[in-house]
Order: C-alpha cells, then structure tokens, then sequence
C-alpha cells in the first residue's frame, strides 16, 4: 500500500550516504559531540533579529484565497497516475479506511452535538462547584478580615479596661477606708436604739406595777377606814353638787401621799440589787446581738464598751 513512502525513505538515506562521503562533518550527524555553551546562542540573536513577520494568509485552499472546492479535482488528478503506477494500492485497507471515514464524519455530524452538550453540561457543573467553592472561601476570608478589623483595637481596649479597673480599685480602696468607720457608727445606733427601747420598757413596767400597787394600798385604806370611806363619798357627792364650798378629793389625796410616801422610801434605801440585775440582762442581751452580728465591740460587766477586732 505505501510503496512511494519506501522509496522516498531509501531515497533520503541514500542522499544521507552520500553527503557523508563527500567530507561533511561528522558533527552533523553526531550531536552528542557538540559543544554547549551557556551564553545565548549569536545564530538565534540574528535570527530574531532578522525574522520577516509573514503575511496575512489570504485562506482558502492552500491559503491562495481559492475555494476549498477545487481540492477534489485536485485529488483526483493525482490519484489517478498514483493508482496507475501503483503508489497506492487499492485493497482491504482502503476500505477500512473508508468505512472508519465514514463512521467518524457520521459521528461527527450527527452526534457531535450531542457529545458537546454532555461535556459541556458536565464543565458548567465543576465551574459551578469551583465558583461556588471560590465563593465560600473568599466569604470565609472576608469573614476573617473583619475579626481582624475588629481586633486590630484590641491592645487599646485592654489598655483602657486596665484604666478602668485601676480607677474601680482606688475607689474601693476609698470606700473600705470609709466603710468600718459607717459601719460602726451603725452599730453604736443600733445600741442606743436597743438602750432606749430597754429603759421605756423597764419604765412603762414600773409605772404599770406602781400604778397597781397604789391603787391597792388605797384600796385596802379605804375599805378598812369607815371614816376615810365616809369623807371620799361625801367629797363625791360635794363634786357632783359643785359649788365653792367642795372639798378636797381624799382619794386623790391618798394616792399622793403613797407616792410621797413611796419617793421618801426608794430616797432612803440603799439596796440597788435590781438596777443591777436590770443592767446584766440589758448586757447580755447587747452583747448577744453584737456576737450574732459581728459587731465591732461588746460590753462587759460594768457596761463598758470594748473593741474586738
């Protein structure tokens, strides 16, 4: 089938022969004994420099601006003398060829399209997927430049939170020089408040026990004496009468006499023995808030006040 390709490959060795034994350098056929050098070869400088940029091709068959066309003509006037001579030879091969063409200009035209659109589909989806993914990355990195942004101030905040807690600490500090000191004018009010409420109590106790023993004492006078009975009635129904002649209340004047009486008494005893019991149980009482409360003092037995921290 490819005799003509045996010729001309036999026909260049022998022009190869040739040229070798009319004394050309071995260096042609031989590359591995050229020398190389490291500086830019001065053969390519010039011919660069000297390049023809080549003219627009004008198209067509064989860029002669003719019509593709004449091409078949073309073919068939040299595959005749090829056939005839027998360059090429017509055979099984042929028509290998020929059915392989046909199947490939067949594919081609009718499937071609269909081939185009599969790959064409399946390379939308990956830049798709890659711009998608190029998406995600960049939000992600943009993401990252606003924490940066954000934090780029940092040293500065920390710097101005440190401030902050100073300032915090010098008040504190401040205010725990202050504190004891309202805190113990607190407990000493709290002290008195409990004294003055103690003395109304034991006040308001002895007037109601006074009271009641005054108006038995007068009692039992009264209903033991007729003529002291006798006297209080008349100088009721004296009262009742009115008039400037009335006399005094012998009652009234019973109840002031006891109560002189009692004064003259309390003057001249000496015995003390329940001031003091009164003034252990209001210590006791004081020094059982001030241990429950943590106050700052208590008091012992004579009531003195005595620091304990």
């Amino acid at each position: 089938m490819f005799r003509a390709a045996s010729a001309s490959s036999t026909l260049a060795r022998r022009t190869i022969l040739r040229a070798s034994s009319r004394g050309a350098p071995s260096s042609c056929f031989l590359p591995g004994n050229a020398s190389f050098h490291a500086s830019a070869k001065r053969e390519d400088e010039a011919l660069k420099a000297d390049a023809v940029v080549p003219a627009p091709s004008k198209g067509g068959l064989f860029g002669t601006g003719l019509s593709e066309w004449f091409a078949l003509p073309l073919g068939v006037a040299a595959a005749v003398p090829a056939i005839k001579l027998e360059w090429y030879v017509v055979n099984e091969e042929t028509q290998l060829l020929a059915v392989f063409l046909a199947f490939v200009v067949t594919f081609y035209t009718q499937g071609g399209q269909i081939v185009y659109d599969s790959l064409d589909a399946k390379a939308q989806q990956i830049l798709k997927e890659h711009t998608e993914a190029e998406d995600k990355v960049v939000q992600a990195l943009e993401t990252k430049l606003d924490f940066l942004k954000a934090n780029r101030n940092m040293v500065n905040d920390f710097e101005a939170i440190n401030e902050v807690r100073a300032a915090a600490y010098d008040k504190l500090n401040a205010a725990g020089a202050v504190k004891p000191q309202h805190d113990l004018k607190s407990q000493i009010e709290r002290m008195l408040g409990m004294i003055a409420a103690e003395e109304a109590s034991v006040a308001e106790k002895a007037k109601v026990a006074l009271m009641s023993e005054a108006s038995a004492a007068v009692t039992a006078k009264f209903a033991s004496d007729k003529a002291a009975k006798k006297a209080a009635l008349d100088a009721a129904v004296a009262k009742l009468k009115g008039g400037k002649g009335a006399k005094a209340d012998p009652v009234a004047e019973a109840f002031v006499k006891f109560f002189q009486d009692k004064a003259a008494k309390a003057k001249a005893s000496k015995d003390d023995s329940e001031e003091k019991a009164q003034r252990a149980a209001m210590i006791g009482k004081m020094n059982s808030v001030a241990k429950n409360e943590k106050f700052f003092f208590e008091f012992d037995a004579q009531g003195t006040p005595k620091m304990t921290v």
